[in-house]
This record gives C-alpha cells, sequence and structure tokens, in this order.
C-alpha cells in the first residue's frame, strides 16, 4: 500500500502541539473567556500531569471520508471494502465512534443491500459506537430516520447541509421552527438533533438598508447567520457539529458586510469565540485540516489531520468541555481513486496517530 503523503514541515512536532495561536488567545481574553496556558515550565518541572486533548473514546471518523471503500465492489487490490472489512480496520487504526454518510454498500458483498440491524452488530462485534450521521433532515421522513439511528445506537441525528441556504432572516425564522419540532421529537427518543456548518451558515444575513425589486434587504447588520439561528433554536432541541476546516475558510471568506448606510465593514470570524459561550451546543466537531494556500479560493487545501495548518491544540483546549466533545475526522479529499486505492484508509491512520498525540496538561 503507498505511503500516505507527509511533509516535514507540517509534521506534528511536541513543540508545535504546545504553540498555541498567541492572537486566539488574546481574542479570550478581551472577551472575558479564560485562556489556558500551554508549553508552561511547570510541565518539565513535574507539576502537570499529561492527558489526551480528545479522549481516546471521544475518538471518530465520519465514513464519507472513506467511501470509496466503503462502496467498493469485491476486488483483488488488498484493501478492504464494504462496511465489515472497513470498519474492522478502522476499529484496528483505534477509532472508537462512527458517523455516517449512509447505510449502503456495494451490493454484490450480500447479493443485496446491508441493513441497519446487519451495521449494528459489525460495529458491536469491533467495539464501535455510531455517534450520528449525515442524513436529509425533513419532517416526511424523520420518524424514519429515528429508527435508524436507534437501531444503530445513536445519541446525535444530523444532517450535512444548513438548515436553509438563504440569506434572509424570515427564512431562517422558519427553518428554526422546523428544527425546534423536530429535535423535541429526537429528544423524546433520547437523540440530539444537530446541523453541520460549512463556510456559508458563517456568512452575514441580508438584513438591513434599502429593498430590492422583491421587497428583501440588500444590506447587513454584520450578523452571521448560523449565530443568528443560535438565537432561534431552542438550546434543549438543536445542538450544531462545528466543521473546523469550514469555519476557518469562512474567517477567510466572509470578512466584510455593507452595513445600511453603504459602508463597508469589516468582522473577523473567530471559530473558537463562536463555541465557547456555547460549548455544550457543540457536542461533535469535524476535525478536518488544511494547509493555507491564499491563491486558493477558500483559503486552504484540505489536507489529513495534522499535516496542515489548523491549531487543533490551541481549538480543542480553549472550548474546554473536553471529555463531552466527540472528534470525527474528515478529508472529502481522502479517497485515492483507482490509481491508489488505500489513500482513504492510510490516511485514516495517518490522521488518528496525529489526533492522538494531542495533549493537555493538568495540575
Amino acid at each position: 500500500m503507498p505511503e500516505p503523503h507527509r511533509t516535514t514541515r507540517n509534521a506534528l512536532t511536541r513543540r508545535r502541539l504546545l504553540a498555541a495561536s498567541a492572537g486566539a488567545a488574546a481574542a479570550l481574553g478581551a472577551a472575558g473567556f479564560p485562556v489556558l496556558q500551554t508549553g508552561s515550565p511547570a510541565i518539565s518541572r513535574g507539576r502537570l500531569r499529561a492527558e489526551p486533548l480528545v479522549p481516546a473514546r471521544n475518538r471518530g471518523i465520519i465514513l464519507f471520508s472513506v467511501r470509496d471503500r466503503i462502496g467498493a465492489a469485491p476486488d483483488d487490490s488488498g484493501v478492504p471494502y464494504g462496511f465489515e472489512r472497513v470498519l474492522a480496520r478502522l476499529a484496528e487504526i483505534g477509532y472508537k465512534e462512527i458517523e455516517f454518510a449512509g447505510y449502503n454498500q456495494h451490493a454484490s458483498i450480500l447479493g443485496r443491500q446491508i441493513t441497519p440491524a446487519e451495521i449494528r452488530k459489525i460495529l458491536d462485534d469491533n467495539g464501535l459506537v455510531a455517534n450520528g450521521t449525515h442524513t436529509q433532515i425533513n419532517a416526511a421522513t424523520f420518524e424514519q430516520q429515528l429508527d435508524i439511528a436507534e437501531t444503530l445506537g445513536m445519541r446525535h441525528i444530523g444532517t450535512g447541509s444548513d438548515p436553509t441556504g438563504s440569506a434572509y432572516r424570515p427564512d431562517w425564522d422558519a427553518a428554526a421552527d422546523l428544527w425546534n419540532e423536530l429535535g423535541r421529537t429526537a429528544r423524546k427518543r433520547g437523540l440530539k438533533l444537530y446541523t453541520h456548518n460549512h463556510d456559508a451558515a458563517y456568512g452575514f444575513l441580508l438584513d438591513a438598508g434599502p429593498l430590492d425589486a422583491a421587497g428583501r434587504p440588500t444590506r447587513s447588520t454584520g450578523t452571521r447567520k448560523l449565530e443568528y439561528f443560535f438565537t432561534k433554536a431552542d438550546p434543549r432541541y438543536v445542538f450544531f457539529e462545528m466543521d473546523i476546516y469550514w469555519s476557518y475558510v469562512a474567517r477567510f471568506k466572509h470578512q466584510t458586510y455593507v452595513d445600511q448606510w453603504g459602508n463597508s465593514r469589516t468582522d473577523l470570524f473567530d471559530p473558537i469565540l463562536t463555541v465557547v459561550p456555547r460549548t455544550e451546543r457543540f457536542p461533535l466537531f469535524h476535525a478536518k485540516d488544511g494547509d493555507r494556500a491564499a491563491a486558493q479560493a477558500n483559503g486552504y487545501v484540505m489536507t489529513p489531520l495534522g499535516e496542515g495548518d489548523l491549531n487543533f491544540q490551541q481549538f480543542f483546549e480553549e472550548i474546554g468541555a473536553q471529555n463531552y466533545h466527540h472528534a470525527n475526522w474528515e478529508q472529502d479529499t481522502a479517497p485515492g481513486g483507482a490509481a491508489n486505492p488505500g489513500q482513504s484508509l492510510s490516511f485514516a491512520e495517518l490522521s488518528y496517530r496525529n489526533m492522538s498525540e494531542l495533549t493537555i496538561y493538568r495540575r
């Protein structure tokens, strides 16, 4: 199997793990939140004890990262395929939790499609727990999706899409009404309903200024779409999964808006400061890394976790509640295609190893 991509510049080192972002720490302090100290001299004098920053039981993967191997037909590549073999390999690597991105594999493996009950047995046989799913969230099919989630033993049910793609408050209000209703239904069955962001969710609402021909606002108060949704979604019933990569893409892309008087305003989005005041509304995270690449439209190019420039050490330390949060590795671009069918599982192994090296020091 080909070796996974590595670069000397991006390889994790103990020094890099302890190098917290001074800018983020300063912003936290200015906002009145506690700032954890990393790399303290007391570490070397033995006064602090080292613990995994992401507890082993909370290290997960969304199967979208290895979708090529979940969906592969039996072949002679020697690379695992289908749920039984791929999940066994992920458990061997060390993953404890699985987030689903569909429940189908290649029909030729069994001569039919696998069932949720059969997937649950594979999870149990490998000591794995289903911690969530990306599925369609709508009123028509929600009870059916809850049935599948219960069969798989999930505690969370969610989607990879935003509650709405609109830039207007009334549409986000309507989405909040629906999600509050569905979240209430999920809670009755012991699950938390969550939504997952891409960068557009942290763009600015159009909620001020002159109206267009359709009677819609054309300017902004500077309110970000998903942060407005925070205020409308009931915290008892609606939760969030932050995609860390897409949040930093939002920081890169969505910095300016035009206010109601036509002035250009700058507002720098900080993913850490978004989570800290409401950390327990974020039970799940996508731990997705990226190399800085300013020439790219997104500002980053996806990489295996720990091989890019996102400071997961700083992020997971500052948001706190380490035992509550679940980190699911994702890399949309992990599959290597026919030329390298083992790439996604190689990246899964590399990313798990780097996630497990993240360390916090406590008294």
